[in-house]
């Protein structure tokens, strides 16, 4: 698979062709490459929302009615969105359940290969926890790789994406029960297929050239 022109032809969709909608082969091929999303110490700090009906959209689009109205329609007309959610605190069940499953997965060859791992990845949630107290940044920045991998993850499926920030979080975590959860959204994802009307799509790319963006050592 050529990345690089994938990442070159992958662009923000603007308007969506309500009319079509992404096959469930496909939907299911996207999630699963989600899922095997990196973090950082394998601590997947996330959970993630599809939304596919019009109800379940109209159910996000809420998020956008105050001051962000401009992304209503992409909410609505996408074929499917993604809310990537953030846990709001690390906590010890977590933490537990990540252990058990890398267990489970056969990813220790004995009971010190599992201790050091915990040991490990602990050390680095305390230090986001207690010395950097950024914890929660450092949690939204693993969400974020993932939104990465699940926008190159759509280009190779043949689908058009739009990440969108532009919401009002503390609406969507209240229609979506979130909070009470242990989560809180970050971003959303739509995903479909491009209208003819979305002007973005005739626009050729802008990069910063390379000579700018990279220093060699």
């Amino acid at each position: 698979m050529d990345t690089v022109s994938l990442a070159k032809r992958r662009y923000t969709t603007k308007a969506y062709d309500a009319s079509r909608r992404i096959s469930q082969a496909t939907v299911d091929a996207l999630l699963e490459q989600l899922r095997h999303s990196p973090s950082s110490v394998n601590s997947q700090p996330w959970h993630f929302i599809v939304a596919d009906s019009a109800e379940g959209k109209a159910r996000l689009a809420k998020s956008t009615s105050q001051g962000y109205a401009y992304n209503t329609p992409k909410l609505l007309d996408a074929s499917h969105v993604i809310v990537f959610c953030t846990r709001t605190e690390m906590t010890e069940a977590h933490l537990d359940s990540v252990l058990d499953q890398e267990a489970a997965d056969g990813r220790f060859r004995d009971d010190q290969a599992r201790a050091a791992q915990n040991q490990s990845r602990r050390h680095y949630v305390d230090l986001h926890r207690f010395d950097l107290k950024d914890v929660q940044h450092w949690m939204e920045k693993q969400t974020y790789l993932a939104l990465g991998t699940a926008l190159l993850g759509a280009a190779a499926l043949g689908l058009d994406a739009t990440p969108i920030e532009g919401f009002d979080s503390k609406l969507l975590d209240a229609e979506l029960g979130l909070r009470e959860r242990g989560f809180t959204s970050v971003v959303m994802l739509c995903l479909g297929y491009r209208s003819e009307a979305d002007f973005n799509a005739g626009l050729g790319k802008s990069r910063l050239p390379a000579a700018q963006v990279f220093t060699f050592l």
